[in-house]
């Protein structure tokens, strides 16, 4: 039998070091003076690691062509490919890079520079929090027939 691990167990792992390195790049920012004027600033690295490892989809540590379509396709904003390329290379910092690292995503969420790609990040939220204010059950109907 074979002792390598395989199927959950072995994406468990993989997750779980990828988690360790994403922490050891939040732990970078939590202690770098430029953005310590941030507000709720270990809430918000919590929930941008949480974020960006929804969508490494290639488990390298960045985010890729496929790993941003899709996220923009769950969000219901469909790009072209060429979109695409052109959101990766504003975060990324360049047109020869092919993927969003960890790092560079943190910059864009952080910085004062508004890119597409945070723009429609922030709305996502935004929308998410006005949807939570209509929780709980609906409110009774009163009947004013005859």
């Amino acid at each position: 039998m074979d002792n390598r691990m395989q199927g959950g167990k072995a994406y468990g792992i993989l997750k779980s070091h990828q988690e360790d390195k994403l922490n050891t790049i939040n732990e970078a920012f939590l202690s770098d003076d430029q953005y310590a004027e941030v507000e709720d600033l270990a809430f918000k690295l919590d929930m941008f690691k949480k974020k960006y490892m929804e969508f490494d989809l290639n488990d390298k540590g960045d985010i890729g062509m496929m790993g941003l379509k899709r996220m923009l396709e769950k969000l219901g904003v469909a790009k072209t490919h060429l979109e695409l390329k052109k959101m990766i290379s504003e975060v990324a910092g360049g047109p020869s890079k092919e993927a969003i690292s960890y790092t560079d995503f943190l910059t864009m969420m952080l910085g004062q520079k508004n890119a597409i790609l945070k723009l429609i990040l922030m709305f996502e939220g935004m929308s998410k929090k006005e949807e939570r204010r209509d929780v709980g059950p609906p409110a009774r109907k009163t009947s004013e027939l005859p």
